[in-house]
């Protein structure tokens, strides 16, 4: 496959571009993205290499209508197809898919869905009722399409990385799921295309959601309590964010039981509003003794 992405729009023409690379015996890559891409995203592409070798590396460009719930985003969330073409190109990706909504949603509204399940009704999905729906329906139409070895997405949307790969184990859809690490700025903010929704100020009041998650893992070896407590008070006495929940789970987003012994691995989760602009963030933590559940 050539290093300077090949943009293909149809899915006839997806299943042709891959079907040689495929006879080879090569591995394929996949990294879902919704444009807009940064650092992030060419990290992802970055794993995506490692992990498939000469293989093509395939990454969709595709703005999901249906994971948009009403007053969400949809109409202004960014397209800048030229500057991700860019971004793929200096990663040496080899397939831009970038198709039309009616290439990926043939029937609108689809007849078919995804149920995620009851893990889709905490955290994210208490405020976003109906958007993991949209995102697993997406994830397996693009899975379908593409048919990778291996699919890489970033663990800044941790919940939604916990239920993709619930997806492709209850749905043996031999694919390999790959979280790889929040590329943050230096100052610990994590790279999210909404961030360019914040001026100056707001983003300087946007770093509190990752100095609560850092003040959760420094009180974490005093117990889940502790780390808790500290974390909400920081987002509590932050100017400019609005909290929307703060929570510690384990890594499966089940609650930690009371009797967890010191060591347990587990995860805060953030999510806020900084103005008009949602963001989310999350940090792995090891607890000591605990003292409650989240």
């Amino acid at each position: 496959m050539s290093a300077t992405p090949q943009l293909v729009t149809g899915r006839a023409e997806l299943a042709a571009t891959l079907a040689a690379p495929r006879r080879d015996g090569a591995r394929v890559g996949l990294v879902p993205t919704m444009g807009a891409l940064h650092e992030g995203h060419a990290s992802l592409m970055t794993r995506a290499r490692a992990d498939v070798g000469d293989g093509p590396v395939v990454v969709s460009v595709f703005v999901n209508p249906m994971q948009f719930g009403p007053g969400e985003d949809l109409d202004r969330y960014p397209r800048t197809l030229d500057a991700d073409l860019e971004v793929c190109a200096d990663r040496g990706v080899d397939v831009v898919f970038a198709p039309p909504v009616e290439e990926v949603y043939p029937v609108w509204p689809p007849s078919v869905t995804v149920d995620p399940g009851p893990l889709a009704d905490l955290l994210e999905g208490v405020t976003r009722p109906g958007h993991f729906a949209g995102v697993l329906t997406v994830v397996a139409k693009l899975l379908g399409l593409v048919r990778p070895d291996v699919a890489v997405f970033g663990q800044k949307d941790y919940q939604q990385l916990v239920l993709i790969r619930q997806l492709a184990a209850d749905l043996c859809l031999g694919v390999e799921v790959v979280g790889a690490e929040t590329v943050r700025e230096p100052d610990g903010l994590a790279l999210s295309s909404r961030n360019r929704y914040l001026d100056a100020e707001q983003r300087r009041h946007a770093l509190a959601l990752h100095r609560a998650l850092r003040v959760a893992a420094e009180a974490a070896p005093s117990g889940l309590s502790a780390a808790l407590d500290a974390a909400r008070a920081e987002v509590r006495d932050a100017v400019g964010v609005d909290l929307d929940y703060l929570e510690i789970t384990r890594p499966d987003l089940s609650p930690v039981p009371r009797d967890a012994p010191a060591g347990t691995e587990a995860r805060a989760l953030v999510a806020a509003r900084v103005g008009t602009t949602r963001l989310i963030d999350n940090l792995p933590l090891v607890l000591g003794h605990t003292g409650g559940t989240a």
